[in-house]
């Protein structure tokens, strides 16, 4: 049997006496945080375990896409969205579908994928471009002031001339030529020297207003 000298007898009791008084309170606290890092590790694994098998119905989703299978791309697309829809594949999903309905002529559909991507996507990158696609849609269908509401919400560097070129489009149609030239000014402005296509495309828009450089 051990022997305690009259120090270790005195740090025992110690011990003794704050496990008495804290006891019951240390124990909840290591509760709470196993029950924390359990959640933590299970939701973990559920996300891993649903970006898994969305990624595998996207896939197919894809296959779809490059038969024309406009059936099947609305079906798997609406899979991905109704079982998958936190994950980023729920968005690629939504985008592919809404253009497979545009190209259908289901122009209602469409815009009901692009205002899903808009609202929800988890990337402000879809978010954006739905926007764009959307406010395209309204501007075919002349709605312009829905269209305008969509592209003078604020948008990133990376989103600014596209955003700017849309309002351009949206002036020029309703005759406001001096705020279109204005609007592809902007655009000009936010393009990258790289992206010489897309400037040589404004700004020949932006030439047939006249009005100078």
């Amino acid at each position: 049997m051990a022997v305690y000298d009259l120090e270790e007898q005195e740090q025992l009791a110690a011990l003794k006496t704050y496990w008495k008084l804290h006891g019951n309170l240390i124990l909840t606290i290591l509760t709470v945080a196993f029950a924390v890092i359990a959640a933590f590790q299970a939701w973990n694994y559920y996300q891993r375990r649903q970006a898994a098998e969305a990624s595998s119905v996207y896939g197919a989703l894809q296959r779809a896409q490059a038969a024309k299978d406009a059936k099947q791309i609305k079906a798997l697309a609406g899979t991905i969205l109704e079982k998958y829809s936190g994950t980023y594949y729920a968005a690629m999903a939504a985008l592919v579908s809404a253009k497979s309905a545009y190209e259908s002529g289901d122009a209602k559909s469409a815009k009901a994928q692009f205002e899903w991507v808009a609202e929800h996507a988890k990337a402000e990158e879809f978010r954006y471009l739905a926007r764009l696609r959307l406010a395209g849609l309204l501007l075919d269908e002349k709605d312009y002031e829905g269209a305008m509401k969509l592209v003078d919400a604020k948008a990133n560097a990376a989103f600014a001339a596209r955003f700017a070129d849309l309002r351009g489009d949206i002036l020029a149609a309703q005759k406001k030529v001096a705020d279109a030239r204005s609007a592809y000014d902007a655009a000009l402005n936010a393009i990258e020297q790289k992206n010489a296509a897309f400037r040589q495309f404004v700004q020949q828009k932006r030439d047939s207003l006249g009005g100078g450089s």
